[in-house]
């Protein structure tokens, strides 16, 4: 039986909407959760709860570690924060896998001081789902490295192909890199090294370069960026399927033959909802670290914390850290 850290304490709704995400996946899930956070709080908050007993444990962290703090300076002497705590649990793999919402600066920091990362990657990258006509495609990175060399952007491809194939069921997965134009020659220099060695990259299914505007269409199964502008498209697409719900929502709420039609439509318009719905996605694993880290929004609720935790009991279910290893460890150069 698989074994799940949450970091309590991280995170805008921090620690109330996390233990209660936590109570409620106790009742559906397999896994063993381990509250990490301040005991007291957490007991205090379990007292009134109906949950499954067995399958949540507590463990103490004196120490938060903040949005303020400076990454590296918390992560070397907040030794009992928790996520530090968190960390190292998985690193000893006394659990399978460390979700937290808090600040992603530490996060990644913290995962790859103490966790390390998978032999032969440089730099781990985070990497979200996001909505597309056909489905969803992968972001890789949307924020962890926003200065990156062109052979990052190949093992962000590399790592991007084995999620996809391993945790989507996409058999050949093609990889697309975001660029102002889909002309080999357009680009930035990093663009333009980057795509001459996707290009000759065998182990991926390159199909060259995608325009933003064409993210949309999920022309490509993997999105291949530096997180500089991983981040921007990211933050984009989630405050333009904000707006575009908003605009539904008011024209539907105009007189009552709107209304009427709303009525009619209210399936289609759920259906579009959820999809641009990130609280029931879960959160973005850091691919390239030795062990299962998954990041979640700053701002999670309850219901982003309950999806992120399936999320990662599938995670380790189809064996992704294992897979990116045996199929990455030998081959990144």
């Amino acid at each position: 039986m698989s074994r799940i850290a949450i970091d309590v304490m991280g995170g805008d709704n921090a620690p109330y909407e996390i233990i209660k995400g936590c109570v409620e996946a106790s009742k559906n899930i397999s896994s063993t959760l381990v509250l990490v956070g301040n005991e007291q709080i957490i007991s205090e908050q379990l007292k009134g709860a109906t949950y499954n007993k067995d399958k949540i444990e507590i463990i103490h962290a004196e120490e938060v570690i903040t949005m303020e703090d400076a990454p590296v300076q918390a992560i070397r002497q907040k030794k009992q924060s928790s996520m530090v705590i968190g960390l190292k649990l998985l690193k000893d793999k006394q659990v399978d896998g460390f979700i937290s919402a808090g600040s992603s600066g530490a996060l990644l920091t913290g995962a790859t001081l103490i966790v390390g990362r998978i032999r032969g990657v440089d730099r781990p990258a985070l990497a979200p789902i996001i909505p597309t006509k056909t489905g969803y495609s992968l972001l890789i990175d949307s924020g962890a490295n926003a200065d990156v060399k062109p052979g990052y952007l190949v093992q962000f491809a590399r790592m991007g192909s084995v999620y996809m194939k391993c945790c989507m069921g996409v058999e050949k997965p093609k990889v697309g890199l975001i660029n102002i134009g889909v002309e080999e020659e357009k680009g930035n220099q990093l663009t333009k090294e980057a795509f001459k060695l996707l290009s000759e990259d065998t182990q991926i299914a390159f199909s060259g370069n995608i325009e933003a505007r064409d993210i949309p269409s999920g022309k490509v199964d993997v999105l291949v960026c530096d997180g500089f502008v991983g981040n921007v498209v990211l933050k984009f697409m989630e405050g333009f399927g904000g707006w575009i719900l908003s605009m539904l929502k008011a024209e539907f709420m105009r007189n009552f033959k709107t209304k009427f039609a709303a009525l009619l439509l209210k399936k289609g318009i759920y259906t579009i909802k959820d999809k641009f719905s990130y609280s029931t996605k879960g959160g973005a694993p850091f691919l390239g670290v030795k062990g299962l880290v998954v990041k979640t929004h700053g701002s999670s609720k309850a219901q982003e914390i309950y999806s992120t935790i399936f999320q990662t009991e599938g995670f380790i279910r189809e064996g992704l850290i294992e897979k990116l290893e045996s199929n990455l460890s030998e081959n990144i150069n």
